[in-house]
């Protein structure tokens, strides 16, 4: 009896065990399609602009998600030394429905739209005061309200950086030089050729004219020899 107690109690063992496993690798499973199909939130190949002081420059951000999206929260921070200052903020429902976006910022629009996926912003009148990072934040109900965010980096000069085309117009100019070089050189080879057939044409109709000529000659005399050898009757 012992025996078949502690063969029950080993099979139970192994069942729950086996129970974990799968546990595991159903929530192992989960969260993979989470990490690979979740939201995504970017401010696109930069994420940093260079502005003039009284410009308007766009807070760019869009977002992503494989598996759609559903009461998907978002807001625009900036922050002022550590002090995070909620610009706007707005819920979408679901996709293809616009937010109703309550902006507390007076130099602040929204310009996005869920349609394409954009949740960026305008920042009208930029001062030295607006230099700094804004934060582009995100969370999606079907996510179990994973949080999402990006940074953008907000730079405002007094001017903006002079390019230094030096090289550029040294090497269109080089460029510029070989091709009329080119040009000039096939010109002459083109004149020479021509000229050359037109020596040629001249030196044909020279030998042409030449050769009639020596016919003639030859003709002439020889009669003029028939004449004198022709005996008196």
């Amino acid at each position: 009896m012992a025996s078949v107690g502690s063969a029950g109690s080993s099979v139970s063992g192994r069942l729950k065990l086996g129970d974990l496993l799968h546990a595991g690798l159903a929530v192992a499973l989960l969260l993979g399609v989470w990490s690979v199909g979740g939201l995504e939130v970017t401010t696109g190949k930069s994420s940093s602009v260079e502005a003039m002081n009284g410009s308007t420059v766009l807070l760019p951000c869009t977002y992503h998600s494989c598996i759609g999206i559903e009461k998907l929260y978002f807001n625009w921070q900036y922050n002022d030394n550590g002090t995070l200052q909620k610009y706007c903020e707005a819920e979408i429902p679901k996709e293809g429905i616009e937010p109703k976006v309550n902006v507390f910022h007076e130099r602040v629009a929204f310009v996005g739209s869920s349609k394409s996926n954009n949740i960026s912003i305008l920042l009208w009148n930029i001062t030295f005061e607006d230099d700094g990072d804004y934060i582009c934040f995100a969370r999606n109900k079907k996510e179990k309200n994973r949080n999402h965010s990006a940074t953008f980096t907000l730079i405002v000069v007094d001017r903006m950086k002079e390019v230094d085309n030096t090289l550029t117009v040294i090497i269109v100019s080089g460029l510029g030089g070989v091709i009329g070089l080119v040009i000039i050189v096939m010109v002459i080879k083109a004149l020479v050729v021509h000229f050359l057939q037109k020596d040629d044409e001249k030196n044909k109709e020279c030998l042409v004219s030449s050769s009639g000529n020596d016919n003639t000659e030859n003709g002439l005399s020889g009669a003029k020899a028939d004449n004198k050898g022709t005996p008196k009757a």
